[in-house]
């Protein structure tokens, strides 16, 4: 089962009543463990969500302006340090690929994979290797660190075992000269993070095109490859409009109807529970991922495996949207194989003491409930995705 795999473990994470200034997290200097949450115990809050909360945490009418002056490193220089350490001379030594993936995943619009890619050819560029081994072996130190930074991010770690796969996975390597070989790897990398930088526009494309006019769509979190699917619809003159559930605790979806309403689509905000309530009214609904599994199936933000069973009771067509990147080699059996990503909770009034609350922050949702997935692979029914795994990974 997937809760058994060595890869995805509990997050060893902060205390999150710590200070909000406590988000940067060292391993080394923070070494808590956390084996399981119980009454009284505080929940070890996944980085992910650590993430959104100092991108997205205050809805206000700057908050897109704050996430971009957040994606200036802590020197205040927008330059990558992988070209710092290049610029100064100091190579490998200079380089960390925690500091170049935290610069690259701070950006607003750049998604935890493609960071983790970016900074993943950095080590190619900073290395200071004479061997492919040698080279091999610090690209695979370099992504099991990545991959523990969040163990419970399925995205992360597709993103860097795809990577991995992409650019060492000819035998060619093997009789070239080594700075031919390096020369190759880096040039692999490069064209992989654009692949992955242009994955949204292409699924945007694809996307738009089962929208049709006087549609009512109904969403549920804050994917931003749902939403450039829905903002090129309305750039191409359609018209419809969108359902937001509220995505509390996240507040995901008062986001989401900002971001729509400032491009002019007719928005509606809903209660989480009023899903059933307004479902007759809709004629698609559209989900983004955290992750797509061998099944078919999705891993996305709690809520989603509900409301795709109401939809699918009632015969309303579910889509998906979610880069390749995002396609993970899992099988997970039902809601009790998730290893937990835990998020905080509020309530907004005091919890009864011996109360427990429920933290998890996503669910699972079988491919039987799913119509189609919209990838920069093509359309996808959730049948296709272990034959699409099998090309992407082979």
């Amino acid at each position: 089962m997937w809760r058994r795999s060595a890869s995805f473990v509990v997050d060893n994470r902060i205390d999150p009543l710590s200070p909000s200034d406590s988000t940067t997290f060292d391993q080394e200097q923070n070494p808590i463990t956390h084996e399981g949450i119980g009454i009284g115990i505080p929940p070890v809050i996944s980085a992910y969500y650590q993430t959104r909360t100092e991108h997205h945490a205050v809805v206000t009418s700057d908050w897109l302006a704050q996430s971009q002056k957040a994606a200036v490193d802590g020197t205040g220089m927008e330059t990558p340090p992988a070209e710092r350490a290049v610029a100064a001379g100091t190579g490998r030594k200079g380089f960390r690929v925690t500091d170049e993936f935290n610069y690259w995943r701070k950006k607003p619009d750049l998604a935890e994979a493609v960071a983790a890619i970016m900074a993943l050819s950095s080590v190619i560029k900073c290395s200071e290797a004479t061997t492919m081994m040698e080279l091999e072996g610090e690209l695979k130190e370099a992504s099991n660190s990545l991959k523990a930074w969040d163990a419970t991010s399925i995205s992360l770690t597709a993103g860097c075992d795809l990577f991995m796969r992409y650019v060492t996975r000819t035998s060619a390597l093997e009789y070239e000269n080594f700075e031919s070989a390096k020369s190759r790897l880096m040039d692999r990398g490069e064209k992989f993070g654009e692949i992955s930088l242009k994955a949204r526009k292409a699924i945007a494309l694809l996307g738009q095109d089962f929208i049709f006019e006087g549609c009512t769509i109904l969403v549920h979190g804050f994917s931003r490859v749902v939403l450039e699917v829905l903002k090129l619809a309305a750039e191409n003159g359609k018209l419809f409009r969108v359902l937001c559930t509220e995505g509390r605790p996240d507040r995901t979806g008062l986001r989401f109807s900002k971001e729509l309403a400032s491009i002019g689509v007719s928005v509606k905000l809903l209660i989480d529970c009023a899903v059933a309530y307004t479902m007759d009214e809709v004629d698609m609904v559209f989900f983004g991922a955290d992750g797509v599994v061998e099944s078919g199936g999705i891993i996305n933000m709690m809520g989603t495996y509900q409301i795709a069973l109401v939809a699918h009771s009632m015969n309303k067509p579910v889509y998906v949207a979610a880069e390749s990147y995002k396609f993970a080699r899992l099988f997970p059996l039902d809601q009790k194989d998730l290893t937990p990503a835990l998020r905080p909770i509020d309530f907004g009034v005091p919890i009864p003491s011996g109360v427990e609350v429920e933290t998890s922050a996503r669910d699972y949702t079988p491919p039987k409930y799913l119509t189609l997935l919209f990838t920069e692979l093509g359309v996808l029914t959730p049948s296709v995705v272990s034959d699409e795994l099998i090309q992407l990974y082979l």
